[in-house]
């Protein structure tokens, strides 16, 4: 297997492309719904994100509980080189990984990073 794509719920899938797009890069891929899209794909790299809205909240993992702090990790190479550009803080977690964690518009959040 080359590569997995997590398939978010967004409250709106305009506001949730901004995010990916404008702030961290992503390509949009795939939009379906016209001007006011409900779907839509996002790539950077081999890292890809469905979204999609549905009419429901997003729930993302740390609200059901705290110890799920993530929605997704983001293998990255070099997590020090994509924290500069992102403007994030890089640190070295209790497990043994290396990377930054952001959280999206809808309160997913994503970790950036690989093994140390």
């Amino acid at each position: 297997m080359d590569a997995v794509s997590p398939f978010f719920i967004v409250r709106d899938v305009d506001e949730a492309l901004a995010f990916y797009r404008d702030v961290l890069g992503f390509e949009v891929t795939f939009t379906s719904g016209g001007a006011d899209p409900f779907f839509a794909i996002v790539r950077r790299d081999g890292a890809q994100f469905l979204l999609k809205s549905v009419g429901v909240d997003p729930l993302p993992n740390r609200e059901r509980h705290a110890d799920a702090r993530w929605d997704a990790f983001v293998h990255v190479a070099d997590p020090d080189a994509l924290a500069e550009e992102l403007s994030a803080q890089v640190t070295d977690t209790d497990d043994g990984l290396r990377g930054f964690e952001l959280a999206d518009r809808d309160g997913y959040v994503l970790f950036f990073g690989r093994t140390r």
